[in-house]
């Protein structure tokens, strides 16, 4: 039986229509499945900052990479208390005596004392500043009349003014705590009776500080780009009214800080051989010469987001892997190996690979996301897509932890170091000048240095330089 064509004409169109409409369908659900990501990411499942989560914050514990650790809240058993100690040789002893017994009420002499209980309080003292005078003789000579006036020492410049230690007190409230200059000179005025300082004079402080520790950020420079193992990370920040960024480059025992006003076009060419950790900026690639090896929290942070989302069935495996290599190095390290077994590593790397092969098989069989007319260039792929490929294209980088225990499986180093420049810039709001951003970066370089080799920062700030140089 032959249909009319008028029908004929009419089931095409419907079909035509239903494949517009399956088509539109598709773009629709893929668009709000984009839309329901973005919504759903926060620093748990994605690089967002901590600080855009907002007051809808997950709990700490159920929105941690590591997960829960089976321990109870506190100290751990075998954990070794620490409180306030009494010293041997106190500053002041203020002696209290009884005058009548508590038995019978009879009189009490000073030869009847047998012993003494004691207790000791730390407290600041009344007055924090002290006032040195010096004196410099004047003698006139008895054959030929002639005066002479003895030397003062050389930081002894003016008739009334403020000494190193003082000085350094205040460069460390600006710079170590991050508390701007006018609340800076109040805290001074408060605490030291330092009546009349003013902000400029912690700002020609914190200039000469800087200027005067250059030698000793020129070292932690030096020793950074020799440093076998290094990690590499890099924050926005407002400068003058541009957007500036800050690279780091950190180690356990060192950390260095630059300004610049480019991202991936101005990173850190000194760095000579060795391992950088870096969180995969394709500016880092450019850098010849250097091993490479990618930050696994970043990698753990969009698996999560695939998991949360998307459900992609290699991604909690994919993640389980990763958490179980890391322990392994752990307790190996811990036990004293230098590397994993074998037939350990070759476990990992061979479910490395199939779990690589779950992913893209299954991405294969997805339909492609629809083409926008913005669109250019190709086609667009899924993230799962994409850290699948990279994954793959890096895995000698994404498992150089478990080949090398010298390369930590994160790049937390980098990034802890550049969240006390983020707290300084929700303070402050910016740098005026992009001298006094680096003069910033600089003292912070030697403070977060000193920090990590246990130094104490106040003594470090007041110590010459020379002597910093020859303790690193």
């Amino acid at each position: 039986m032959t249909l009319p064509a008028e029908v004929i004409e009419l089931i095409e169109g419907l079909r035509r229509e239903v494949a517009e409409l399956r088509r539109e369908n598709e773009a629709l659900r893929a668009e709000v499945a984009e839309l329901r990501r973005r919504l759903g990411k926060d620093s748990s499942n994605s690089s967002k900052p901590p600080s855009s989560d907002g007051l809808k914050k997950k709990p700490r514990i159920a929105g941690s990479l590591r997960g829960k650790s089976g321990k109870r809240s506190g100290g751990q058993v075998g954990h070794r208390g620490d409180t306030l100690k009494r010293v041997e040789t106190p500053d002041r002893i203020e002696r209290h005596t009884a005058s009548f017994c508590r038995c019978c009420r009879g009189v009490l002499t000073e030869a009847m004392q047998t012993g003494a209980e004691t207790r000791q309080v730390f407290d600041l003292p009344e007055r924090l500043i002290e006032v040195t005078e010096h004196q410099a003789s004047i003698y006139r000579c008895a054959a030929c009349g002639g005066e002479t006036k003895a030397d003062f020492p050389a930081s002894v410049a003016a008739s009334a003014q403020y000494g190193e230690r003082i000085r350094a007190a205040a460069v460390y409230l600006n710079v170590q705590q991050l508390i701007p200059e006018d609340r800076v000179a109040q805290t001074v005025a408060d605490l030291f009776g330092a009546v009349g300082f003013c902000p400029d004079t912690l700002v020609d402080w914190v200039g000469r500080k800087a200027r005067a520790l250059a030698p000793v950020f020129d070292r932690i420079a030096a020793l950074t780009a020799t440093a076998p193992v290094r990690c590499l990370d890099e924050t926005g920040f407002r400068v003058a009214g541009r957007s500036h960024w800050l690279h780091t480059v950190a180690t356990e025992t060192l950390t260095h800080y630059r300004v610049s006003l480019k991202r991936g076009g101005d990173l850190p060419k000194n760095l000579i051989g060795g391992v950088i950790v870096h969180d995969g900026l394709k500016g880092y690639r450019n850098l010849v010469g250097l091993d490479h090896a990618l930050c696994n929290a970043h990698h753990l942070r969009e698996l999560k987001a695939l998991i949360e989302f998307d459900q992609e069935p290699w991604a909690e495996p994919m993640r389980d892997l990763l958490l179980e290599a890391n322990r392994a190095v752990r307790q190996a390290r811990q036990s004293g190996q230098t590397a994993l077994a074998p037939d350990l590593a070759k476990t990992f790397h061979n479910r490395y690979w199939e779990l690589l092969r779950i992913g893209l098989s299954y991405h294969r069989t997805l339909p492609r996301l629809p083409r926008r007319p913005s669109n250019r260039g190709r086609a667009k792929r899924r993230p799962g897509h994409n850290l699948l490929i990279r994954l793959h294209k890096f895995k000698t980088d994404v498992l150089r932890f478990a080949a090398d225990f010298a390369v930590p499986f994160t790049n937390n180093l980098a990034e802890q170091a550049l969240r006390m420049m983020k707290v300084k810039m929700k303070i402050s709001g910016s740098f005026r000048t992009f001298e006094a951003a680096t003069r910033f970066a600089n003292l912070r370089s030697v403070i977060a240095t000193a920090r990590k080799r246990g130094w104490n920062i106040l003594q470090t700030l007041a110590t010459p330089p020379q002597a910093l140089l020859q303790a690193l």
